[in-house]
């Protein structure tokens, strides 16, 4: 049994902590006296980052000379297969533990990956699969059954998810913008809510990610999964195209996305480099409408999404650089907002991922991390470092907090 004194819980007035057998046993203030007392020196202590939505099988894959010149989403997709082809696991997994080492490294616990399952070998659905079970000890992982080219234009494509699904992924994924016309599209969706129900599997869609305000697959998604009672397990993921559609019907829709508590990911980074490449100016910025949301009481987090891939070059697992980026381009830094922002990056994100021993609760595995600031609008305003991860109440690493300068000013 241990104590964690001196926190300063997001979101609490408790300031300590007592671990036994890697859960919460107590959380509050004064509490019982343990022989191992560990100070935290008053500094911020948060649930750890959550990245629900990132590409493992593509990280660094850029670094191996396949990048999209244009800088569109589509060109990228279109050089994707090419790469693909050559495919080697041993590479899949070099790549992915670099990308899982990035996020773990800053304070991310869990992750939400999609994985191409276009691959009639599936090589790096197998690769996954095997690293879920092996680094369970330092984060969760789910496995997102994704098409990256289409259910319907990869020939196959919505029998190669399914299987996917019978092999191990947690979650249903699918790209109905991407199919050769509407009609594949909606069907794909229609296939995408029967697998859920069939499987019993989330759902995760790369839904809308356009500028076309004509490109409304989310609307479908969301009746299918408001009348079969399954939003909750439902994220639609970037939503671009809804950023673009005009207001009458985004409120409709926003009633909707009440009724069937369907959730919603924006990955600020990505979306800023990939949106808006056909528009002069005014430039859009390719966002959703993460303030609305938020304001409507609907779930959205954010997420890091790539990292060195043919979609985006930059990228490194920084979720405070996510956050950062994500609350400047929505506009969501009033002082009552920042004192919330950080959900986008912790419990919205576990919501979508319907991570149900999450935070700060007696009986929940011990997981959080520690900031090196005191409180929420200097932790955000000075995008601090990660000092400390705790998983199962053990240190998955600490390091310095600030370097000791002396400057003659």
């Amino acid at each position: 049994m241990k104590k964690f004194i001196n926190a300063n819980i997001y979101k609490s007035n408790a300031k300590e902590i007592i671990v036994a057998d890697g859960k919460f046993l107590e959380i509050g203030n004064n509490l019982r006296v343990c022989d191992n007392t560990i100070d935290l020196k008053n500094k911020l202590v948060l649930p750890p980052y959550v990245d629900p939505h990132l590409h493992l099988d593509y990280v660094y894959s850029l670094s191996e000379g396949l990048g999209a010149k244009s800088g569109t989403l589509f060109e990228a997709i279109a050089l994707w297969p090419k790469f693909k082809k050559n495919l080697k696991a041993s590479e899949v997994r070099e790549r992915a533990i670099k990308g899982i080492y990035d996020e773990v490294s800053q304070g991310v616990q869990y992750i939400r990956t999609h994985i191409d399952v276009t691959d009639p070998n599936f090589t790096a659905l197998k690769v996954m699969l095997d690293l879920k079970e092996e680094l369970k000890d330092k984060l969760d992982i789910q496995i997102i059954a994704f098409p990256q080219e289409g259910m319907y234009t990869y020939k196959g494509g919505r029998d190669l998810v399914e299987e996917a699904l019978k092999m191990g992924a947690d979650v249903v994924g699918g790209i109905p913008h991407f199919e050769l016309a509407r009609e594949f599209g909606e069907k794909s969706i229609h296939d995408i809510v029967n697998l859920s129900i069939k499987y019993n599997k989330l759902i995760d869609v790369h839904c809308d990610e356009t500028d076309d305000p004509n490109s409304r697959f989310l609307e479908l998604l969301n009746a299918l999964v408001l009348m079969e009672g399954i939003g909750e397990m439902t994220t639609a993921s970037h939503t671009c195209s809804f950023g673009s559609a005009d207001n009458s019907y985004a409120y409709r829709m926003f009633d909707l996305f009440k009724r069937s508590k369907m959730n919603f990911i924006s990955c600020p980074t990505e979306n800023i480099y990939l949106q808006g490449r056909q528009d002069s100016y005014p430039k859009r910025r390719g966002l959703t409408r993460v303030k609305e949301f938020l304001e409507e009481g609907i779930n959205i987090a954010f997420a890091q999404d790539s990292i060195n891939d043919p979609w985006y070059p930059l990228g490194n697992g920084n979720m405070m650089n996510i956050l950062d980026n994500g609350i400047h381009l929505a506009q969501i830094m009033s002082p009552n907002e920042i004192e919330n922002d950080f959900d986008l990056i912790t419990y919205n994100g576990a919501k979508c991922m319907m991570l149900d021993q999450y935070g700060f609760k007696i009986g929940n595995p011990a997981n959080f991390i520690v900031l090196d600031e005191n409180n929420v609008f200097d932790a955000i305003r000075k995008r601090v470092n990660v000092i400390a991860s705790i998983r199962n109440g053990e240190y998955l690493f600490k390091r310095e907090t600030k370097y000791d300068i002396k400057l003659d000013l």
